[in-house]
């Protein structure tokens, strides 16, 4: 008797497409919850609930789209697994890069989510809107940011990331990045002229939250003092009245203390 001839790894995948849909996506994606971006301490408050400044982003939180074919629901989970070559067919056969699941997700974001850098690439490349925010305040831009993807948001940039945009903490990528010490990203964002001294819903500048939230080291220290030559306010305090060098002194942190005194911190 003949043996069967045994599939390959990616036939398998493609017939697994057309059922699977958008569920692996939905899995992959689904430990964010309604968590932000970026994560906060314990004691800080959610303000989810609370109304957001008016800036004109047109981009903020999408509507629900009306529907969503199968070839683009395939292309969230081949983004999502990062099979570049299974995306390229996909687009190729008139799958949209801008297409968006009913959570106002995007392959791109399933990608960035992923760490598909390739994938990521490609989708950009095709179009895909780099500013495009979910339900969450998620954008692609927004969370290549956070997560230290500096090839990602360099190529953002240059398709129109939007410096501007914010998360649900209204926070810019600027300060999710100091916040995770994403030291050549903040480079980057300081180079093409983001907003030092924006100020979130928590009350924090990209300053304090490198200071409060980073753990005192290299990095921290790389980022505060990146921060300070690019014009920082080293004396702009929090909603309690403390200033990031007395954070900085509570924690220890004698490095920081001397970079924000030598720029007349207080």
């Amino acid at each position: 008797m003949t043996r069967p001839v045994l599939r390959t790894r990616r036939q398998a995948l493609s017939e697994m497409l057309g059922l699977m849909g958008l569920l692996t996506c939905g899995a992959l994606l689904a430990g964010q919850g309604n968590q932000t971006l970026a994560a906060r301490p314990a004691g800080a408050s959610d303000p989810a609930g609370s109304p957001r400044g008016t800036r004109g982003d047109s981009t903020h939180v999408p509507a629900r789209s009306e529907g969503i074919s199968a070839l683009d629901r395939n292309l969230f989970t081949a983004a999502s697994a990062g099979d570049l070559e299974l995306v390229n067919r996909l687009l190729a056969a008139g799958a949209s890069a801008q297409a968006v699941d009913e959570r106002g997700r995007s392959a791109l974001l399933a990608a960035v989510y992923n760490r598909r850098g390739e994938v990521s690439r490609t989708l950009i490349v095709a179009g895909a809107d780099v500013n495009r925010k979910d339900t969450e305040s998620n954008s692609p831009f927004l969370l290549a940011a956070a997560t230290g993807q500096v090839d990602v948001v360099r190529l953002a940039l240059s398709h129109g990331a939007d410096l501007t945009s914010t998360d649900r903490y209204d926070g810019t990528a600027l300060i999710v990045a100091s916040q995770h010490g994403n030291v050549e990203v903040v480079k980057l964002l300081l180079q093409k002229g983001i907003a030092v001294d924006h100020v979130n819903q928590l009350g924090w500048t990209a300053l304090l939250e490198a200071v409060i939230l980073g753990d005192g080291g290299a990095r921290y220290e790389e980022i505060v003092q990146l921060l300070i030559d690019a014009g920082a306010d080293a004396n702009l305090a929090d909603r309690e009245g403390v200033t990031p060098t007395r954070h900085a002194r509570e924690r220890g942190y004698k490095s920081m203390v001397k970079i924000l005194m030598r720029a007349r911190g207080h």
